[in-house]
Protein backbone atom coordinates (compact mmCIF):
# COMPACT_ATOMS: atom_id res chain seq x y z
CA UNK A 1 0.00 0.00 0.00
CA UNK A 2 1.55 3.78 -0.92
CA UNK A 3 2.54 5.50 1.98
CA UNK A 4 0.02 8.30 3.62
CA UNK A 5 1.21 11.94 3.80
CA UNK A 6 0.09 14.81 5.48
CA UNK A 7 1.97 18.49 5.91
CA UNK A 8 1.36 20.25 8.40
CA UNK A 9 1.56 23.75 7.05
CA UNK A 10 0.72 27.08 7.74
CA UNK A 11 1.52 30.69 5.37
CA UNK A 12 2.00 32.52 8.36
CA UNK A 13 4.52 31.71 11.40
CA UNK A 14 3.71 31.57 15.43
CA UNK A 15 1.24 29.01 14.64
CA UNK A 16 2.16 26.01 16.83
CA UNK A 17 3.28 24.26 13.65
CA UNK A 18 6.02 22.02 14.71
CA UNK A 19 4.64 21.41 18.01
CA UNK A 20 1.66 19.79 16.15
CA UNK A 21 3.58 18.42 13.72
CA UNK A 22 5.73 15.98 16.38
CA UNK A 23 2.61 15.48 18.02
CA UNK A 24 0.82 13.86 14.88
CA UNK A 25 4.29 11.66 14.34
CA UNK A 26 3.83 10.10 17.95
CA UNK A 27 0.71 9.73 17.69
CA UNK A 28 0.42 7.90 13.91
CA UNK A 29 3.52 5.91 15.66
CA UNK A 30 2.70 5.13 19.18
CA UNK A 31 -1.19 5.38 19.21
CA UNK A 32 -2.00 3.86 15.68
CA UNK A 33 0.93 1.68 15.45
CA UNK A 34 1.45 3.39 11.57
CA UNK A 35 5.72 3.04 10.83
CA UNK A 36 5.85 6.66 10.22
CA UNK A 37 8.61 8.98 9.58
CA UNK A 38 8.55 12.73 10.48
CA UNK A 39 9.85 15.07 7.79
CA UNK A 40 11.38 18.34 9.26
CA UNK A 41 11.62 20.83 6.02
CA UNK A 42 11.63 23.32 8.06
CA UNK A 43 15.82 25.43 8.41
CA UNK A 44 14.84 26.37 11.38
CA UNK A 45 14.59 22.16 12.53
CA UNK A 46 12.40 23.13 15.55
CA UNK A 47 11.21 19.73 14.94
CA UNK A 48 14.35 17.54 15.12
CA UNK A 49 15.28 19.84 17.75
CA UNK A 50 11.54 18.77 20.17
CA UNK A 51 12.70 15.08 18.64
CA UNK A 52 16.19 15.24 20.86
CA UNK A 53 18.03 14.58 17.32
CA UNK A 54 20.23 16.80 15.18
CA UNK A 55 22.10 16.52 11.67
CA UNK A 56 23.98 13.47 11.00
CA UNK A 57 27.15 13.57 8.82
CA UNK A 58 27.95 15.63 6.42
CA UNK A 59 25.43 15.00 3.46
CA UNK A 60 22.91 17.90 3.35
CA UNK A 61 19.17 17.59 3.55
CA UNK A 62 19.17 19.85 0.18
CA UNK A 63 21.58 17.35 -1.30
CA UNK A 64 19.72 14.29 -0.53
CA UNK A 65 16.62 16.13 -1.59
CA UNK A 66 18.59 16.92 -5.00
CA UNK A 67 20.05 13.57 -5.49
CA UNK A 68 17.28 11.44 -4.68
CA UNK A 69 19.05 9.27 -1.94
CA UNK A 70 17.34 10.28 1.70
CA UNK A 71 17.88 7.16 3.68
CA UNK A 72 21.27 8.13 5.49
CA UNK A 73 19.67 11.00 6.59
CA UNK A 74 16.85 8.99 8.40
CA UNK A 75 17.31 8.46 12.03
CA UNK A 76 15.52 6.20 14.38
CA UNK A 77 14.28 7.93 17.70
CA UNK A 78 13.20 7.27 21.44
CA UNK A 79 9.90 5.77 20.22
CA UNK A 80 9.27 2.65 18.44
CA UNK A 81 7.87 3.12 14.66
CA UNK A 82 8.90 6.74 14.92
CA UNK A 83 11.93 7.89 12.54
CA UNK A 84 13.00 11.57 11.09
CA UNK A 85 14.32 12.75 8.56
CA UNK A 86 16.42 15.93 10.10
CA UNK A 87 16.42 19.32 9.10
CA UNK A 88 20.05 21.47 8.67
CA UNK A 89 20.58 25.25 7.85
CA UNK A 90 20.92 23.69 3.88
CA UNK A 91 17.11 23.93 3.51
CA UNK A 92 17.53 27.42 3.48
CA UNK A 93 18.73 27.64 -0.12
CA UNK A 94 16.39 24.68 -1.07
CA UNK A 95 13.64 26.87 -2.60
CA UNK A 96 16.76 28.09 -5.21
CA UNK A 97 17.07 24.73 -6.28
CA UNK A 98 13.23 23.70 -6.71
CA UNK A 99 12.69 26.99 -9.18
CA UNK A 100 14.94 24.78 -11.64
CA UNK A 101 12.75 21.83 -10.79
CA UNK A 102 9.56 21.77 -12.12
CA UNK A 103 8.81 18.48 -12.07
CA UNK A 104 7.06 16.78 -9.08
CA UNK A 105 10.29 16.26 -7.13
CA UNK A 106 9.00 16.16 -3.92
CA UNK A 107 5.82 13.76 -5.08
CA UNK A 108 8.40 11.16 -6.65
CA UNK A 109 10.82 10.97 -3.25
CA UNK A 110 7.41 10.43 -1.19
CA UNK A 111 6.82 7.38 -3.20
CA UNK A 112 10.16 5.83 -2.46
CA UNK A 113 9.10 5.41 1.05
CA UNK A 114 6.77 3.30 0.27
CA UNK A 115 7.92 0.24 1.70
CA UNK A 116 9.36 1.55 4.85
CA UNK A 117 6.63 3.76 5.47
CA UNK A 118 2.83 3.52 6.47
CA UNK A 119 2.59 7.64 7.00
CA UNK A 120 4.85 10.45 6.47
CA UNK A 121 4.05 13.72 8.67
CA UNK A 122 6.22 16.78 7.08
CA UNK A 123 7.06 19.66 9.01
CA UNK A 124 6.45 22.79 6.05
CA UNK A 125 8.27 26.28 6.54
CA UNK A 126 5.68 29.02 6.34
CA UNK A 127 4.74 30.90 3.25
CA UNK A 128 3.43 30.25 -0.37
CA UNK A 129 6.54 29.12 -2.11
CA UNK A 130 7.84 26.93 -4.92
CA UNK A 131 8.27 24.56 -2.11
CA UNK A 132 5.05 24.98 -0.77
CA UNK A 133 3.80 24.24 -4.03
CA UNK A 134 5.84 21.00 -4.42
CA UNK A 135 4.08 20.37 -0.78
CA UNK A 136 0.48 20.77 -2.20
CA UNK A 137 1.07 18.34 -5.64
CA UNK A 138 2.64 15.20 -3.11
CA UNK A 139 0.74 15.16 0.10
CA UNK A 140 -2.79 13.92 0.93
CA UNK A 141 -3.52 15.77 3.45
CA UNK A 142 -2.97 19.27 4.66
CA UNK A 143 -3.14 20.36 8.45
CA UNK A 144 -3.34 23.25 8.59
CA UNK A 145 -3.07 25.33 12.38
CA UNK A 146 -4.40 29.29 12.86
CA UNK A 147 -4.43 31.71 15.39
CA UNK A 148 -8.00 32.44 15.95
CA UNK A 149 -7.83 36.16 14.47
CA UNK A 150 -8.50 38.10 11.86
CA UNK A 151 -5.37 38.01 10.23
CA UNK A 152 -4.58 34.49 9.96
CA UNK A 153 -7.52 33.30 8.94
CA UNK A 154 -7.15 35.89 5.88
CA UNK A 155 -3.84 33.97 5.46
CA UNK A 156 -6.51 30.60 4.96
CA UNK A 157 -8.32 32.20 2.85
CA UNK A 158 -5.54 33.55 0.95
CA UNK A 159 -4.31 29.67 0.87
CA UNK A 160 -7.36 28.37 0.30
CA UNK A 161 -7.90 30.51 -3.28
CA UNK A 162 -4.27 29.15 -4.15
CA UNK A 163 -5.18 25.76 -3.60
CA UNK A 164 -8.14 26.47 -6.02
CA UNK A 165 -6.98 28.43 -8.67
CA UNK A 166 -3.45 26.22 -8.87
CA UNK A 167 -3.96 23.09 -7.36
CA UNK A 168 -7.87 21.87 -8.05
CA UNK A 169 -6.90 18.43 -7.38
CA UNK A 170 -4.27 19.18 -4.51
CA UNK A 171 -4.54 17.59 -0.87
CA UNK A 172 -7.79 17.77 1.54
CA UNK A 173 -7.57 20.48 3.96
CA UNK A 174 -8.01 20.31 7.71
CA UNK A 175 -7.73 23.82 9.34
CA UNK A 176 -7.29 23.81 13.02
CA UNK A 177 -7.26 26.62 15.47
CA UNK A 178 -4.23 26.56 17.61
CA UNK A 179 -2.90 28.78 20.73
CA UNK A 180 -6.65 29.08 21.65
CA UNK A 181 -7.18 31.68 24.41
CA UNK A 182 -10.74 31.58 25.43
CA UNK A 183 -10.53 34.40 27.89
CA UNK A 184 -10.35 36.42 25.01
CA UNK A 185 -13.30 38.10 23.34
CA UNK A 186 -11.83 37.79 19.62
CA UNK A 187 -11.03 34.07 20.07
CA UNK A 188 -14.25 33.23 21.27
CA UNK A 189 -15.92 35.15 18.31
CA UNK A 190 -13.51 33.52 15.68
CA UNK A 191 -14.66 29.62 17.33
CA UNK A 192 -18.27 30.68 17.02
CA UNK A 193 -18.19 31.79 13.44
CA UNK A 194 -16.15 28.08 12.88
CA UNK A 195 -17.53 25.61 15.36
CA UNK A 196 -16.66 22.61 13.12
CA UNK A 197 -13.00 22.89 13.42
CA UNK A 198 -10.91 21.66 16.03
CA UNK A 199 -9.16 24.02 18.82
CA UNK A 200 -5.87 23.38 20.40
CA UNK A 201 -5.72 25.16 23.34
CA UNK A 202 -3.08 27.81 24.69
CA UNK A 203 -1.02 25.86 27.17
CA UNK A 204 2.53 26.78 28.83
CA UNK A 205 2.74 22.66 28.42
CA UNK A 206 2.97 23.16 24.57
CA UNK A 207 5.89 25.70 25.09
CA UNK A 208 7.49 23.90 27.13
CA UNK A 209 8.15 21.01 24.88
CA UNK A 210 11.15 23.14 23.62
CA UNK A 211 12.78 22.53 26.73
CA UNK A 212 11.27 19.06 27.38
CA UNK A 213 12.34 18.04 24.10
CA UNK A 214 9.56 15.49 23.85
CA UNK A 215 5.92 14.98 21.93
CA UNK A 216 3.20 16.14 24.87
CA UNK A 217 1.44 13.25 23.91
CA UNK A 218 4.64 11.01 25.18
CA UNK A 219 5.34 13.71 28.47
CA UNK A 220 1.52 14.37 29.33
CA UNK A 221 -1.08 12.57 27.72
CA UNK A 222 -3.48 13.36 30.16
CA UNK A 223 -3.42 17.53 29.48
CA UNK A 224 -6.16 19.15 27.31
CA UNK A 225 -3.78 20.43 24.76
CA UNK A 226 -2.39 16.76 24.42
CA UNK A 227 -5.84 15.59 24.05
CA UNK A 228 -6.55 18.23 21.91
CA UNK A 229 -3.12 16.68 19.91
CA UNK A 230 -4.47 13.33 19.63
CA UNK A 231 -8.00 14.60 18.37
CA UNK A 232 -6.64 16.57 15.06
CA UNK A 233 -4.56 13.12 14.85
CA UNK A 234 -7.68 11.14 14.93
CA UNK A 235 -9.65 13.52 12.58
CA UNK A 236 -6.16 12.85 10.33
CA UNK A 237 -6.17 9.45 10.06
CA UNK A 238 -10.27 9.40 9.69
CA UNK A 239 -9.41 11.43 6.78
CA UNK A 240 -6.20 9.28 4.96
CA UNK A 241 -8.83 6.38 5.28
CA UNK A 242 -11.61 7.82 3.40
CA UNK A 243 -8.36 8.03 -0.07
Amino acid sequence: MPVRSIAVFSVKGGVGKSALAVNLAYASAVTSARRTLLWDLDAQGAATFMMRLKPRGSHSARKGIAEGELDQLIQSSEFAGLDVLAADRSLRHLEAQLLDDKAKRLKKLLRTFDADYDRVVLDCPPGLTELADQIFRAVDLLVVPMLPSALSMRAFAQLQDHLGREHKQGPKLLPVFSMVDRRKTLHREALAEHPERLVIPYAAAVETMGQSRMPLLASQPRSPAAKAFAAVWTEAERSLLKG
